[in-house]
């Protein structure tokens, strides 16, 4: 079963689970998607945050915001995470938890675990709390740093990692009932700035020049480096390091040149003098991986993972910095990719949504200082619809579904709740 440490919910964590699908589990209570349909129009209700970062479902009509202060990392101070319910129409607070311990700023993640509680990981600390938001546990973790969120594996054991570019990234297993170590701490072959992917009981890491993974033994109780899978994506080239990666159970999906500037927005912020990729290696044998240029545009530049439909075989990357959006079909035998549709000038950075039964695409489109949610035929890049959320940021964090036909919209200080009319 997808995502099987988690509660059975059909967005349980950010981008819907560990494999980083960016679409709802089905059969957990959700609608099947925005089901736009001509003469319908997509409309917002929003609300002011404080640094929002991403929404979680719970039980049904259980909704949760988690948000973190900003403003005391500017001047060396430790800063906080705090967890809200809100209502799933209004988004007004339900239930709020006090104020979390954090330390070093990054945007964290939250989590439904299957045992129904919610974990958080911010700074660097991890905190249990109830579904109402009440905390029950907390463990300071290791090193003084940000820690890019986590995955839960299938055996429940909850993984996360700080966030480096410099030293060797550190990886520390968390027994959720007991909220303590599971098992001595794992030290990468090297940093890394991406969050974990995790399939079944393997956590996969996008180092900055390589990507590799762990398996979990039962017999020895402790995450084992795989010797035989690693990649080394960098290679002789000067690209930066990857973003987060998409399992599909048969191939992991990734985008470079990861580095950028990013302030209030992706638009123009690229670092390198190279173009951004898309990076396919096979789970099976990491021999066998293709990379290709997004747009071919020098000065590329993302913050985020790909997206790949598993249903229709079509991958979508993007180069944030230069504003290109495009689509490719994948010959699952002879591993070619096939141009679909490509769209420049196109203000895209955030996690998205995937509609897997409607074929749904719901992304960003920054322009003009403000951003609008668009969604889109995956098949033929198509707009069906698209709404101002009034946010003034380009959206780089965490959307969800909702319960019936809307989703919700982080975009750091916003949030909005999108559906149809």
């Amino acid at each position: 079963m997808r995502a099987s440490g988690y509660f059975s919910s059909p967005w349980p964590a950010e981008d819907g689970g560990p494999q980083r699908f960016q679409s709802p589990i089905a059969g957990r209570g959700a609608a099947t998607g925005l089901a736009l349909r001509p003469g319908e129009r997509l409309h917002c209700v929003t609300r002011s945050t404080l640094m929002s970062t991403m929404t979680v479902l719970g039980g049904p009509g259980e909704v949760y915001l988690m948000q973190h202060s900003a403003l005391r990392a500017q001047i060396g101070l430790p800063t906080t995470a705090c967890v809200e319910r809100i209502d799933p129409i209004s988004l007004k607070t339900l239930a709020c938890s006090p104020r979390l311990a954090g330390g070093p700023m990054w945007p964290g993640g939250m989590a439904v675990h299957r045992n129904g509680d919610l974990y958080v990981v911010y700074g660097r600390y991890l905190h249990r709390l109830s579904r109402d938001c009440e905390p029950l546990a907390q463990l300071q973790l290791p090193i003084h740093a940000p820690y890019n969120s986590f995955v839960v594996l299938d055996n429940g054991l909850i993984v996360t990692k700080n966030l480096s570019d410099t030293a060797a990234a550190r990886l520390t297993v968390v027994n959720p009932e007991t909220v303590s170590r599971a098992c001595n701490d794992i030290d990468c072959p090297e940093p890394s700035v991406a969050r974990l992917s995790a399939m079944g009981n393997s956590v996969y890491v996008v180092g900055v020049r390589s990507i590799f993974r762990y398996h979990w033994s039962d017999a020895n109780a402790a995450l084992e480096f795989d010797t035989t899978w690693r990649f080394d994506y960098i290679g002789n080239t000067t690209q930066t390091y990857g973003w987060d990666v998409v399992l599909d159970g048969q191939h992991a999906w990734f985008m470079d040149n990861g580095k950028h500037r990013y302030q209030f927005r992706m638009v123009g912020a690229g670092v390198s003098p190279t173009p951004n990729r898309l990076i396919r290696v096979s789970l099976q044998d990491c021999a066998d991986h293709q990379v290709l240029d997004i747009c071919g545009v020098r000065g590329g530049s993302v913050t985020n993972p790909p997206v790949y439909d598993l249903q229709r075989r079509i991958v979508v990357g993007y180069d944030s910095a230069n504003c290109h959006l495009r689509a490719w079909r994948f010959d699952t035998s002879t591993r070619a990719l096939e141009p679909l549709w490509h769209k420049p000038n196109f203000g895209c950075a955030s996690h998205m949504v995937l509609y897997p039964e409607t074929g749904e695409l719901v992304t960003n489109d920054y322009h003009r200082f403000g951003e609008e949610v668009v969604v889109m035929d995956i098949a033929t890049g198509a707009e069906r619809g698209r709404v101002r959320t009034g946010g003034v940021m380009q959206g780089v964090v965490f959307p969800s579904v909702g319960w019936g036909r809307d989703l919700y919209w982080s975009s750091m200080g916003r949030l909005a709740r999108v559906f149809v009319n």
